[in-house]
C-alpha cells in the first residue's frame, strides 16, 4: 500500500513539475513565434501562435539594416567574456587567500567583503558613474568591464569549495618545495573544475543580460551592448515587437548554449560549496 501511495506521489510530483516547466517555456515559445511574424500578424486579434507566412528572415534582415546588430552582439560577447575571465581570476585568488592563507583579521575581512553583497547595485550607480567619468572611461569598454571583474559572491562560492579540498595535498606539495602560487595553480585550480564552471556560467549569464549599467555608461550605438541596443527599438508611441523579439531570440542563444554546456557542473559545484572540512 505504501509503495502504491509513493508511486502516485511521484506521479503527481512529475505532473506538477511538467506543468511548471511548460509555464516557464511559454514566454520563450511566444517570443520565437512573434519573431516570425510581421507587424500586422503581431497585433492580430485574437492572437495566433503561428502565423503564415513566416517572416523571421525578413525581420532579421531589417534588424541588421536599422541597428549595428552584429557589432553590438560582438560588444556583448567581448564584454561578457572579459568579465567572466576576470572574475574567475580575481575570485579564485581571493578565495585561495581566504581559505588557505593565515593572516591577522582574515575572517573579519572576509565577513566585511561578503557583507558588500547586501548593498544594492543602484546605490553604487552614481559613485561608479563619477569614478568612470573622472578616469575618462565613459562610453568606452573599460567602464563596462573593470568594475565587474571583482565579485564578493564569486569569492565566497570558491572559498567554500576550496575549504573542501584536503589539506594533505598541500602539505605533500610543500614537502616537495612547492610555494603558494604553485599549489594554487597546480593543485587548487585543477581540483576546482565544478566550482569554476558554476561561477563562470553564472557570471556569463549575468553579464550577458546586464542592462542598467551599460545603459548609463555607453552612449555610442557602435559601443552599446546588445541588451541596450535592442531597447532602442522601443519608442514612445510605437514598438516594433516583431523586430524586438527577433533580436531577443538571437540574444538568448549564448546564454542557452553556456547553460546547456555547463549544467552538469551546477549540482556538483553548488552541492559542495556549503561543506567545510
Amino acid at each position: 500500500m505504501s509503495s502504491r501511495l509513493s508511486r502516485w506521489q511521484s506521479l503527481a510530483l512529475y505532473c506538477a513539475l511538467s506543468l511548471g516547466a511548460v509555464g516557464m517555456l511559454m514566454p520563450l515559445v511566444w517570443m520565437a513565434a512573434t519573431a516570425a511574424k510581421d507587424m500586422s500578424q503581431a497585433f492580430r486579434y485574437p492572437p495566433e501562435l503561428i502565423s503564415q507566412p513566416l517572416h523571421l528572415t525578413d525581420n532579421l534582415n531589417e534588424l541588421l539594416r536599422i541597428l549595428p546588430f552584429l557589432q553590438q552582439f560582438a560588444n556583448s560577447l567581448f564584454v561578457t567574456i572579459a568579465i567572466t575571465l576576470g572574475q574567475l581570476w580575481t575570485c579564485s585568488f581571493g578565495a585561495y587567500a581566504f581559505a588557505r592563507l593565515r593572516f591577522r583579521g582574515r575572517d573579519a575581512l572576509f565577513l566585511l567583503y561578503v557583507a558588500t553583497m547586501m548593498v544594492p547595485n543602484q546605490v553604487t550607480l552614481i559613485p561608479l558613474f563619477l569614478i568612470m567619468r573622472t578616469l575618462g572611461w565613459l562610453d568606452h569598454y573599460p567602464s563596462l568591464i573593470v568594475p565587474f571583474i571583482f565579485s564578493a559572491y564569486g569569492t565566497f562560492l570558491l572559498r567554500q569549495f576550496f575549504l573542501t579540498i584536503p589539506r594533505e595535498l598541500e602539505e605533500a606539495a610543500r614537502l616537495d618545495g612547492a610555494g603558494f602560487f604553485t599549489i594554487y595553480g597546480r593543485i587548487i585550480l585543477p581540483l576546482s573544475g565544478p566550482a569554476l564552471a558554476t561561477l563562470g556560467s553564472f557570471t556569463f549569464i549575468w553579464a550577458w543580460n546586464e542592462f542598467l549599467w551599460p545603459l548609463v555608461a555607453i552612449n555610442s550605438p557602435e559601443r552599446m551592448t546588445l541588451t541596450v541596443g535592442l531597447s532602442t527599438l522601443q519608442g514612445l508611441y510605437n514598438t516594433q515587437w516583431q523586430l524586438l523579439m527577433a533580436g531577443a531570440l538571437v540574444a538568448v542563444i549564448p546564454s542557452l548554449v553556456v547553460f546547456l554546456a555547463l549544467q552538469r557542473f551546477f549540482v556538483a559545484g553548488i552541492a559542495t560549496t556549503g561543506l567545510r572540512r
